[in-house]
C-alpha cells in the first residue's frame, strides 16, 4: 500500500503534485462535499483525463458510512451505460479512498436550466437520455432515489450522464412486502409516497423524480414552490401544481402521467417509452462545451458529492423563498409531533437551562431559560405543523434574549440533541437519509 497523499493547506490546490499509485497525476481541485474532494486527474499510462474523487476513510468511518460507501461501489460497477458515469477503478492508501471516474467536462444540467428554460426539443432530447438510464438501472435492480439537475451531467454531442448513487437501493434493501422504507433524497424532488409510512416501489419514486425535472427543464422552475414551507408540501403530497402556457400539450399530459401522486396510476417507464411523444424525440446537435473554470464552480459540486450527512436538503436557487431571519429555523420529521414535543422537552431539561410551556393542543411548545443573558432570558418557540400523519414540518424561532447566545445554543446543543428525530434542516446544502 502506498502512502497517503498529504493534505493541501489551500482549498483550491489538489492534494499532492505527485503519482497517486505511479498511475494518476491529480491536477486543479474540481469541487468538494462533505466527505470527498474531486480533482481533475491523468492516467499518466493512458493519457486519458478523469475525475479523482479522494474520500476520508477516518470521516466515514467515524459517521458509519463505510457500507454506503460500498453500496456506491457496487452500484456503479454494475451499471454500464452510455448515460451514466462510468467508474473506472478504485484505489486505497492507508487513509484515502480513491474514485477515478469518467471526467465530463460540460458540467450539471442544472447550471444550464438555472440560466432559463430550455427549448422543448432540447429538454425532451436529454429527458429521452434520463429515462434510457433509469430505465437501465430499473433491469439492474438499481433505484437511484436522488434523481436531480444537479446530479446529471453534459458531456460531449449533447450527451447526457447520470451521476452520484451514494443513496441508490439495491434489491437486497427491499423489506419481505417488496417495499423501499427508507426516506431519502432532495424534498423538492421527492415522491409523496415516500413521505409516508408505507413503503414505497423504488421504480415509481424514480420516475416521480424524473417528472420533476422534466417540468424543471421546459418551465424553468419548480412545479410544487410556496413561501410557506408547509404549503410547499401539502402540493408535493397531492401532486397539486400548474403548467406554464408555453409547455406544449403533448408534453403537458407527459407530466401530469408522471406526476400522477398515486403510484399505483403513475406512468412507468416502460410505458412511456412506448408513447409516441417520446420515440419521435431526436438528439438535436449540440454546440460544443466549453470547460468550466475552476473559479465559476459552485461551493460544492453535487454531481461528484459522497452521500452527505448533513440534515438538510437543497431547494436550490429554482426555489424562489422569502429570505429568512436568522433567528428562525426549520426541519422536517418523520416523526409523531407527540415525540418531537418529548425531544424538546428532553432538551430542556438538560441542566435545568430552560422551563417547558405547551399549548393544550401541542403544537406551540415554549422553552423559557432560567437564567439571564446579555439581553434577558433566552427564549425558544418551536410550532409543529402536520403536514401528513407521518411527515411533520417543525419552526423554530428566538422569542427572546439575545441572537447570538440562540444561535450558539442551536448549533451547540438544540441541532445535535434533535439529529435522532430530524430528517432534513431547512437551508443546508445537501439531501440527507434518514
Amino acid at each position: 500500500m502506498s502512502k497517503p497523499l498529504k493534505m493541501d493547506s489551500t482549498e483550491s490546490k489538489p492534494e499532492s503534485c505527485g503519482a497517486l499509485h505511479g498511475k494518476y497525476e491529480l491536477g486543479r481541485l474540481l469541487g468538494h462535499g462533505t466527505f470527498a474532494k474531486v480533482y481533475h486527474a491523468k492516467n499518466l499510462q493512458s493519457g486519458k483525463c478523469v475525475a479523482m474523487k479522494v474520500v476520508g476513510k477516518e470521516k466515514v468511518l467515524k459517521v458509519g458510512m463505510m457500507e454506503q460507501v460500498k453500496r456506491e461501489i457496487s452500484v456503479m460497477k454494475m451499471v454500464k451505460h452510455p448515460n451514466i458515469v462510468e467508474l473506472h477503478e478504485v484505489l486505497a492508501s492507508k487513509t484515502k479512498i480513491y474514485f477515478a471516474m469518467e471526467y465530463v467536462k460540460g458540467g450539471e444540467l442544472f447550471a444550464r436550466v438555472a440560466k432559463g428554460r430550455l427549448k422543448e426539443e432540447v429538454a425532451k432530447a436529454y429527458f429521452r437520455q434520463l429515462i434510457s438510464a433509469v430505465d437501465f438501472c430499473h433491469s439492474r435492480g438499481v433505484y437511484h432515489r436522488d434523481l436531480k439537475p444537479e446530479n446529471l451531467l453534459l458531456a460531449e454531442e449533447g450527451r447526457l450522464k447520470v451521476t452520484d448513487f451514494g443513496l441508490s437501493a439495491l434489491p437486497d434493501h427491499l423489506r419481505q412486502d417488496g417495499l423501499l422504507h427508507t426516506t431519502c433524497g432532495t424534498p423538492a424532488y421527492v415522491a409523496p409516497e415516500v413521505l409516508g409510512k408505507r413503503g414505497y416501489d423504488g421504480a415509481k419514486a424514480d420516475i416521480w423524480s424524473c417528472g420533476v425535472i422534466l417540468f424543471v427543464l421546459l418551465a424553468g422552475f419548480l412545479p410544487f414552490q410556496d413561501d410557506n414551507l408547509v404549503a410547499m408540501y401539502r402540493k408535493i403530497y397531492k401532486g397539486d401544481f400548474k403548467c406554464p402556457p408555453w409547455i406544449s400539450p403533448e408534453s403537458r399530459r407527459i407530466i401530469l402521467r408522471l406526476l400522477d401522486p398515486n403510484p399505483a396510476t403513475r406512468i412507468t417507464t416502460a410505458k412511456l417509452m412506448e408513447t409516441s411523444w417520446f420515440k419521435k424525440t431526436k438528439l438535436p446537435p449540440a454546440p460544443p462545451l466549453v470547460e468550466e473554470e475552476e473559479k465559476s464552480r459552485p461551493e460544492f459540486y453535487n454531481a461528484f458529492h459522497i452521500i452527505s450527512l448533513s440534515q438538510g436538503f437543497d431547494l436550490s436557487p429554482l426555489f424562489e423563498e422569502k429570505k429568512r431571519e436568522k433567528e428562525e429555523l426549520r426541519f422536517t420529521s418523520k416523526e409523531r409531533p407527540s415525540s418531537i414535543v418529548s425531544k424538546l422537552e428532553e432538551v430542556a431539561k438538560r441542566g435545568n437551562k430552560f422551563s417547558v410551556r405547551k399549548s393544550k393542543d401541542e403544537k406551540v411548545v415554549k422553552l423559557q431559560g432560567s437564567e439571564n443573558g446579555r439581553k434577558g432570558r433566552l427564549a425558544i418557540e418551536a410550532e409543529i405543523f402536520a403536514v401528513t400523519p407521518s411527515f411533520v414540518v417543525v419552526e423554530l424561532k428566538k422569542g427572546g434574549g439575545d441572537t447570538l447566545e440562540y444561535e450558539q445554543f442551536c448549533r451547540k446543543e438544540l441541532r445535535p440533541a434533535l439529529k435522532d428525530i430530524v430528517w432534513t434542516w431547512q437551508g443546508d446544502n445537501h439531501a440527507a437519509s434518514a
